[in-house]
């Protein structure tokens, strides 16, 4: 009877061994999706919105710390996101500093990407600096793209669309990029890098902007979005 009861008081014991667990990882889980980097060290913060992200408001952003809004223009060629329009607008209306993000396909000619972005980005000197977001490999180019092909190409991208815009861009590097293309090391230009939670160092040198929370979600959205602070 003795070692019935101590075996029934064991399971029990384990049972709330593994409830606190669960309660305590579902608590982690919720903490880190809500996260992002204090105020105090890093004080100007904001958000990076596409049309992916819904109808975004941006007064909410505004209201919850917010203090610039990067969104996403065009892509490659071609592309163009249908929301950027709206979004620059309603940006602006809401008191956001604003900047446009151009999605660089190492596989299309420079100029050619060059021609869309400054089609669909104003000439305007009180927005923030372009974003290049350089993530795509060239490895599926219907044609043999060699790495000093991709940095030659996209010198000349950025030196067009720097001349549209009349200031440099910012190179939002991811780090499988910067892993094929080391474009921190041999592009002069500011640095935009990604990683969830804790700071990046996969630029070899400062960044000035950090996506710190991919999928960051709040109380202004009904979709998580892409937080992002700015170097103090």
């Amino acid at each position: 009877m003795g070692r019935k009861r101590a075996f029934g008081w064991r399971w029990r014991i384990a049972g709330a061994v593994v409830l606190v667990a669960l309660i305590g990882g579902g608590w982690g889980w919720w903490r880190l999706q809500h996260w992002r980097p204090e105020t105090k060290a890093f004080p100007v913060q904001g958000v990076l919105v596409g049309a992916g992200d819904g109808r975004a408001d941006f007064r909410a952003f505004r209201a919850i710390g917010a203090r610039f809004a990067y969104i996403q223009a065009s892509d490659g060629a071609a592309a163009r996101d249908p929301a950027f329009s709206r979004n620059l607008a309603a940006a602006r209306e809401a008191g956001l500093k604003t900047g446009a993000v151009h999605r660089y396909d190492p596989c299309v000619p420079a100029d050619r990407q060059a021609a869309n972005f400054v089609t669909i980005v104003p000439r305007d000197k009180s927005m923030l600096p372009p974003a290049i977001e350089l993530d795509t490999l060239a490895d599926d180019c219907p044609t043999r793209v060699s790495e000093a092909a991709v940095e030659s190409e996209l010198t000349t991208f950025l030196n067009e669309i720097e001349g549209h815009v009349g200031q440099p861009a910012v190179l939002k590097v991811s780090s499988a990029f910067e892993a094929r293309y080391p474009v921190a090391a041999t592009v002069e230009r500011n640095l935009w890098l990604s990683r969830d939670y804790m700071q990046p160092d996969y630029g070899g040198r400062p960044w000035t902007l950090w996506t710190a929370n991919a999928a960051y979600r709040n109380e202004a959205s009904e979709t998580p979005v892409r937080w992002v602070v700015l170097q103090p």
